[in-house]
């Protein structure tokens, strides 16, 4: 199962609750929208240095 993180988001992003995308993608469970959620949290928090 290769679902992208990217992919879960624009689930989130069109309106779709955690329990629609549980039941559109049934290969997923609660804690992958969670760790998909946490990944893209730490992606745009992540600073950037400029010298």
């Amino acid at each position: 199962m290769r679902i992208r993180v990217s992919d879960v988001l624009d689930l989130f992003a069109s309106g779709l609750s955690a329990e629609e995308i549980l039941e559109e993608m049934p290969d997923l469970e609660a804690d992958d929208l969670k760790a998909s959620l946490l990944y893209a949290s730490r992606k745009l928090n992540h600073p950037v240095l400029i010298a």
